[in-house]
């Protein structure tokens, strides 16, 4: 079997006892006034300053960040998209799955190895809050980038929706039984660079770096520059054979490097065009007319003293396909063939509702609910039950065992494109066929031989996609729409992957203490019974009716009591059950 695209553990620790730094960051999140698009709102800040600062790391380098919670009136976390967490699965971040949620007050230490160069981002992973501004820009830099001579300058493209009320006020007015439409919130606006925008300095001769990143919540974008070729390198972290484009569409969480060069005909200020793509699906035509309401234009600049009046304009976006991008180092399909897989994991993705009629998002007709105990602590708590899913809950937890390879089916029902999001992995995309396409025929033809790996795909509407990883990273990993609102509608599966190898596993005190002070078991299965772990009383097999986003069924009286009694302010409400 191939490898996954990861840096095997021999190879990291080669490059870290030979070039290993530890590198650390003391954050405090915090309530911050800001208005990106001149409208002003609350959102979440590092050491009371927005934007959140940029993580900055070589491979195999160390990344320590202390984390505290200072928001008062939220619990928190974190969550670092595309690091791969080899042997840390505990510092994934998503609250319920990997950690505890950070209550105000408290501290947790995130530390781990970063084991791939690329582009990257951090952001929470609890309660919907990310688009409330916890988020920044993570570079891992790779000293034998295969393009390190390629190019002079690196310019940082952050492009994001962008929402004038808070997140949980949205998700609240989301979830409820009058919304039959399933409708998520809309977007007020499109914000670039956290509202900073970008011109660059564009210099004949030089050759420019782009390392862009989606932090939407739910919009994808489209870009194009005017009179240049996109020359694209990597997306989301997986060097790629230099694909020359045009147009590119970025969609939530995912990114791209792509390099821009500054040639001798050059003598102009030439603009760039990003349209944030609120469409259900930019393809299909009888959905009604396309709407773009919300653009950007940026200029390559190479005289300041000429006024930027110039306009790119897109007729039609028809931008790059990239299920079709080729993998740098021309890795073929794991397996080594269409048919040669160990575990097939399909989930039918639609819309549904649940016992009391509020909207959500199914995988198998199941929604995800978070249960009293984090996936991870009962994966290292429940000995040999730890390999049946009944363990776990109504998480769509599914079982993998070490060295598989894993072919995962993405069929969606819906008649929007959706992203959808690996953690812990890079997959290869093995097919992502066009809107109408329908259902995968079950059958394994036609595959790709060499196909690209990313950590987030488009999947197109009516339609499916065909993954494949190598199950070679235990731990407890979501797979999910990266649509925050679906998250939160319920749009997650989890990959249980290998927990043979995570019996006895240890947690750090920090971690171990954060959930004490919410009242959560840290032991037994997903209902916290330790006696019997397939013993399924006191699971949570209904979503709360209310969201309050403290996004846990198994916070106590007690520790609720406790923590408003040591908030002694913040803004807006307090958020616990």
């Amino acid at each position: 079997m191939r490898s996954s695209g990861v840096l095997s553990l021999a190879a990291l620790s080669f490059a870290t006892a030979v070039k290993a730094a530890t590198v650390t960051y003391d954050w405090t999140a915090t309530w911050v006034w800001a208005s990106p698009d001149g409208v002003g709102r609350p959102v979440i800040g590092i050491n009371n300053a927005w934007p959140c600062p940029q993580i900055d790391a070589t491979i195999g380098d160390t990344v320590i960040i202390n984390f505290t919670n200072n928001l008062g009136n939220q619990t928190s976390g974190l969550h670092f998209h595309g690091i791969n967490q080899i042997q840390t699965p505990e510092m994934d971040g998503p609250s319920g799955v990997t950690q505890c949620p950070v209550p105000p007050g408290s501290s947790i230490q995130y530390k781990f190895v970063v084991d791939i160069g690329g582009t990257f981002w951090y952001h929470s992973h609890n309660m919907g809050q990310y688009p409330d501004g916890l988020r920044g820009v993570f570079i891992v830099h790779d000293p034998n980038d295969p393009y390190a001579g390629a190019y002079d300058e690196e310019v940082i493209l952050t492009v994001s929706d962008w929402y004038h009320n808070e997140s949980l006020s949205m998700v609240r007015n989301m979830l409820q039984p009058s919304n039959t439409r399933f409708a998520p919130p809309i977007p007020d606006g499109m914000i670039i660079n956290e509202g900073a925008g970008l011109n660059v300095n564009f210099t004949k001769g030089k050759k420019y770096r782009f390392r862009m990143i989606s932090f939407a919540a739910l919009a994808s974008a489209m870009i194009h520059f005017d009179s240049h070729d996109i020359n694209i390198i990597m997306n989301d972290g997986a060097y790629l054979q230099k694909e020359i484009k045009y147009q590119l569409r970025i969609a939530t969480a995912q990114r791209y490097d792509f390099i821009i060069e500054c040639i001798d005909r050059d003598n102009d200020n030439y603009p760039f065009l990003i349209s944030l793509d609120i469409n259900r699906d930019w393809t299909n035509p009888d959905l009604g007319p396309l709407q773009w309401p919300h653009n950007y234009t940026g200029y390559l600049i190479m005289d300041y003293n000429k006024p930027n009046t110039k306009k790119d304009v897109v007729h039609k976006w028809k931008p790059a396909d990239d299920s079709h991008f080729k993998p740098y180092d021309n890795e073929t399909l794991l397996g080594g063939n269409n048919t040669n897989y160990d575990t097939l994991i399909k989930v039918d993705f639609k819309f549904c509702q649940d016992a009391n009629g509020y909207p959500r998002a199914c995988f198998n007709n199941l929604t995800y609910i978070d249960q009293k105990v984090p996936a991870l602590y009962s994966a290292a708590t429940t000995g040999e039950d730890n390999m049946n899913p009944i363990v776990y809950g109504q998480i769509n937890p599914f079982v993998v065992n070490y060295g598989d390879v894993v072919q995962i089916v993405v069929n969606n029902q819906d008649a929007a494109t959706h992203p959808f999001h690996l953690h812990g992995h890079h997959f290869q995309v093995l097919d992502r066929p066009k809107t109408g396409t329908g259902d995968w025929p079950a059958r394994d033809t036609n595959y790709n031989q060499k196909p690209p790996r990313r950590d987030t795909v488009t999947v197109m509407a009516h339609s499916f996609a065909v993954l494949r990883f190598t199950a070679d990273n235990p731990g407890t990993w979501l797979f999910h729409c990266h649509i925050e609102w679906h998250v939160e509608m319920g749009l997650t599966a989890t990959i249980i992957e290998a927990p043979d190898r995570l019996r006895n596993f240890t947690f750090p005190q920090d971690h171990l203490d954060a959930c004490n002070k919410m009242g959560i078991p840290v032991s037994g299965n997903a209902a916290g019974n330790t006696q019997n772990y397939l013993d399924t009383t006191g699971m949570v097999t209904v979503p709360p009716t209310i969201y309050n986003g403290a996004m846990y069924a198994g916070s106590s009286s007690k520790a609720k009591r406790g923590l408003r009694a040591r908030i002694a302010e913040g803004m807006g409400s307090f958020f616990f059950f």
